[in-house]
């Protein structure tokens, strides 16, 4: 009689749907939790000013590199498709990268520092700036990332866009020193290669052409070479998109070709200056 009732119940065709969807997609309820709790112990092991714990000596340090490596295989086992011993040398290859990781977040820190005259230290830098926060949840990301990781590596950069309003794709190859100045709205696509000392504005977008799935496996989005810097709100589309080392992009750009090295870009709109003494404008005040 109970099975006739479930049967005759409105919501038992959703049920029996429901069910075979969470069968599917079985994902451990504490993926995301414990990827972003990965993710701040690392940033408090590399960086003291996000942590109390003090190491006194190259045994310490050692230690806790071990304690994350046992972490990380902890966090792996969650996700699907990867036998215990795979889990344990994914974990190690990324541990391994850790000491040039946190170089490459240094000399990021720095260059934000030079290249910055409102910043008073690199500790400021540290704390206090989205883009160097930004940039080091990528590098953990892309890491991880490149060790064929699934869901972990967007789990983190998502973390980094919710708190920063910077959205990095975990895929990016990004090289050191890199500098986002302001930073909200950037948006940086899976297949941007970014080179060395390269500045980046508010607003700035390095996108694709085509947001088309049967594109996934191919370079959709922009190369930006060494030395460029990309003003805010510039728009920069296309995976043959290539700006030369050396050049500038004005803010509110529109660039879908090639740029040769040396180049300046800029977007050319005229501005005119008057009084609003004797002049009156209906449309101006249209909200």
């Amino acid at each position: 009689m109970i099975n006739e009732l479930k049967k005759d119940s409105p919501y038992f065709d959703f049920a029996s749907k429901l069910l075979g969807k969470r069968e599917m997609h079985l994902c451990n309820s504490s993926l995301k939790r414990d990827s972003i709790d990965f993710l701040n112990e690392m940033i408090d092991f590399l960086f003291p000013h996000f942590s109390n714990k003090i190491y006194y000596s190259p045994e310490d340090v050692i230690a806790k590199l071990q304690l994350m490596e046992r972490n990380l295989i902890s966090l792996l086992k969650i996700i699907n498709g990867k036998n215990e011993i795979t889990i344990e040398k994914t974990a190690n290859k990324f541990i391994s990268r850790i000491p040039q990781v946190h170089d490459m977040l240094w000399e990021d820190a720095e260059a934000i520092y030079k290249g910055d005259p409102a910043a008073e230290s690199i500790d400021e830098v540290i704390l206090a700036y989205p883009g160097f926060m930004a940039i080091l949840i990528y590098r953990f990301a892309h890491e991880l990332y490149k060790l064929d990781i699934p869901i972990v590596p967007r789990i983190l950069t998502e973390h980094a866009h919710e708190i920063t309003g910077i959205d990095i794709h975990p895929g990016a190859e990004i090289n050191s020193p890199f500098f986002i100045d302001h930073g909200t709205g950037i948006v940086i696509g899976e297949t941007t290669i970014i080179g060395k000392n390269v500045k980046i504005y508010q607003g700035v977008t390095l996108g694709a052409l085509s947001v088309d799935k049967s594109l996934m496996n191919t370079k959709r989005h922009p190369t930006i070479q060494d030395d460029v810097i990309i003003y805010s709100q510039a728009v920069i589309l296309g995976g043959e998109t290539v700006i030369g080392k050396n050049s500038v992009i004005g803010g509110n750009a529109w660039v879908t070709q090639s740029v040769p090295p040396n180049s300046v870009v800029y977007s050319k709109i005229e501005v005119k200056v008057r009084s609003n003494e004797n002049y009156f404008d209906t449309m101006e005040f249209i909200i």
